[in-house]
């Protein structure tokens, strides 16, 4: 248990069990709350699709997340998450 809390650097265990929980809700949330924006744009591309499901999740993490007290642990989160798809400069 303890390389677990290590892997998600969390400080107890129950901490380490809403993370999971948060986790849980937001990606089913994320897959149903998408569906119908799917449906209200008219998103009928799969990479339009994936692109609604990644920024949805990303909102929705944040704030289920605060919800449960958690905001400082996701918050940094999603700032690592976000440095992620930054686009490296080239120097040349």
């Amino acid at each position: 248990m303890d390389r677990i809390k290590k892997i998600f650097k969390v400080t107890s265990t129950y901490q380490l069990i809403i993370v999971f929980v948060v986790f849980g809700i937001t990606g089913s949330l994320s897959l149903v709350i998408s569906e119908y924006i799917s449906i209200f744009l008219h998103l009928d591309n799969i990479i339009m699709s994936i692109i609604s499901i990644l920024i949805v999740y990303q909102v929705l993490l944040i704030i289920i997340g605060t919800l449960f007290g958690e905001f400082d642990y996701f918050w940094e989160m999603e700032k690592k998450i976000i440095s992620r798809f930054k686009f490296k400069k080239n120097n040349n």
